[in-house]
């Protein structure tokens, strides 16, 4: 299966459409760290995270685990090991924490860009979460909690997105 996004306000996943957020200043080939853009191209997903003390675990294919207190995501690029992927608590450069205040990250599942050997300032945290205003991201795509839980019953680990 492929989810596409078919353009800044709609994400296609098998027959079903749904209403989609992305990046407030759209879709780019260039995508940088902080520049609000939506990176195009193919990618896979990575596993659900998910906040057990909000949700249940979903139903899906996907592999799952539950976001803690002291789970964040790396987005330094002074450290080039660890830009872009998941560190932990004692990690005290910049990150973006997942376990939020808001509701946003209650369900998450990482677009593996810039991924497996990741170039820092290229761009990090690019994740599918949920929204519940449509209000622009800082890169990510975002459904609503309803539609994501849908989506999560049609993909699994195989699943691909196409953004253009």
């Amino acid at each position: 299966m492929t989810i596409f996004l078919k353009n800044k306000h709609t994400l296609k996943v098998g027959e079903f459409y749904f209403k989609c957020c992305i990046g407030k200043r759209g879709i780019t080939k260039r995508k940088l760290e902080g520049d609000k853009k939506t990176p195009s191209g193919n990618f896979e997903i990575s596993h659900l995270f998910f906040r057990k003390d909000r949700v249940e675990k979903p139903s899906t294919k996907l592999k799952c685990q539950a976001i803690n207190k002291n789970m964040k995501w790396c987005d330094d690029s002074r450290d080039p090991k660890r830009y872009n992927k998941l560190v932990n608590k004692n990690y005290n450069l910049s990150h973006e924490k997942l376990y939020r205040k808001d509701y946003k990250y209650d369900l998450l599942i990482p677009i593996k860009y810039n991924y497996s050997n990741p170039i820092p300032q290229k761009g990090s945290c690019i994740f599918i979460h949920l929204t519940k205003n449509y209000k622009p991201t800082a890169g990510c795509i975002a459904l609503s909690k309803k539609d994501f839980l849908i989506m999560l019953k049609l993909i699994n680990k195989n699943t691909k997105i196409k953004i253009y």
